[in-house]
């Protein structure tokens, strides 16, 4: 490439460890309904992974004082002394896991904390077991670490839920971590005590495989079902175990970009160390917020959560009507994870052919204006995530224009 000067430059060129991972599918229907809705379309957008709820009142008072206080400097590494003691209430009160302030690491979000861990631990070809349907960014996680994600399929007829057969199947000499997120983005699958209880024993057997477990759904869990993480029911696990959690979903502070995790004390020294040559501390301001919302009035949580499971139970039997999806009814998170393998095979009325999950999102989103997310994102197909992390009307308009969009399939 010769540029006005006459000066040669060598062409960009990718380091290979990226050179096959993208900007997320999310990221990028995302940004394609935004530049439409700034064009006039109508667009309603059911792809999003945050609650749409504002943060609390006292959260955000709480940051506004800190800032005011002159709280707007570098705090120490990976979490100031009160919010890791916030922390370790937070985990006593709610998990009956017991970890000193040395074994709790602080980050820009809880996907930065995984993020930290697999940098930290991973080597070439190292693998970690992902139950599939699993979070898109989970894998790219993984091999920009330099390892290997290895999906496991999780069947519908499972509740979309690990097998522990399966599991054990899965397992080789190269296996570094087992990644299980529950409840589940996008399937909305929970593990009850004793639907964990096979999955734990199986790691129980394979002392060399770690168990990072994702709880950042963890308050968003609906019927009475309580919820159980994987060192609280298995103590002699916690030894090996990160337990990842956050304030995005629980507290709508997704923004915030505040997450922490607690594990021993090896692994989170290790994080550190990647830490430090990335973004050092997290957030000063954020961090007193979190603080707050930890510690402070816990009362919206229990009204979120019924709001949440009155906009499921709509979705569910809004999608089970129409012909041709199938949507079962998801434990927790905010999302349904319905099939639309009955429309497969069919046409667009301007001939485009419904050969899979992608294409029907595309139709969607190119005929009416409604942007959700396929399955094949999360390596699972064919399926279609809907978030009703979203307001009763956006939910309803969204259903009429799925039911309209597949009369119309011929």
């Amino acid at each position: 490439m010769t540029t006005a000067s006459n000066t040669v430059v060598a062409p960009f060129r990718r380091a290979a460890r990226i050179g096959a991972i993208q900007i997320s599918e999310i990221l990028r229907i995302a940004a394609l309904a935004t530049q439409r809705r700034k064009e006039g379309r109508p667009m309603i957008v059911l792809g999003a992974g945050e609650p749409d709820f504002d943060t609390p009142e006292n959260v955000k008072e709480a940051a506004i004082r800190a800032i005011r206080a002159g709280q707007t400097k570098y705090t120490v590494l990976d979490g100031t002394a009160e919010l890791k003691a916030a922390i370790r209430a937070k985990f006593r009160r709610e998990n009956q896991l017991d970890y000193a302030q040395h074994e709790i690491s602080v980050g820009a979000g809880a996907k930065q904390v995984m993020h930290n861990a697999f940098m930290a631990t991973l080597d070439a070809g190292d693998e970690v077991i992902l139950a599939a349907p699993y979070w898109t960014s989970y894998a790219d996680m993984v091999l920009i670490a330099g390892g290997r994600p290895v999906p496991v399929r999780c069947a519908e007829e499972n509740g979309f839920r690990l097998d522990a057969a399966d599991l054990e199947a899965a397992i080789t000499p190269r296996t570094r971590w087992l990644l299980l997120n529950s409840p589940s983005n996008p399937s909305g699958a929970a593990y009850s005590a004793e639907r964990l209880r096979p999955i734990v024993d199986v790691l129980t057997r394979h002392p060399h495989v770690w168990l990072m477990s994702d709880d950042i759904y963890e308050h968003l869990l609906y019927d009475g079902v309580p919820f159980v993480t994987g060192a609280q029911l298995e103590p002699s696990l916690k030894g090996r175990t990160l337990t990842v959690n956050g304030v995005s979903k629980s507290y709508a502070m997704t923004g915030w970009r505040l997450g922490y995790g607690g594990g021993p004390a090896a692994l989170i020294a290790a994080m550190a160390v990647v830490q430090s040559q990335s973004t050092s501390n997290p957030c000063s301001i954020s961090q007193a917020a979190a603080i707050e919302a930890l510690t402070g009035p816990q009362d919206q949580l229990a009204e979120w959560r019924r709001t949440f499971q009155r906009r499921r139970d709509f979705v569910v039997e809004r999608l089970n009507a129409i012909g041709g999806i199938a949507c079962r009814r998801p434990e927790g998170a905010f999302y349904t994870f319905a099939s639309c393998a009955g429309l497969v095979g069919r046409r667009a009325p301007d001939g485009t052919s419904i050969d899979s999950d992608i294409a029907f999102c595309r139709y969607l989103l190119d005929a009416y204006d409604l942007a959700v997310v396929p399955g094949s994102c999360f390596g699972l197909a064919p399926y279609f995530r809907i978030s009703y992390a979203a307001s009763d009307a956006d939910l309803r308009n969204g259903c009429d224009r799925i039911a309209r969009a597949c009369q119309a399939l011929q």
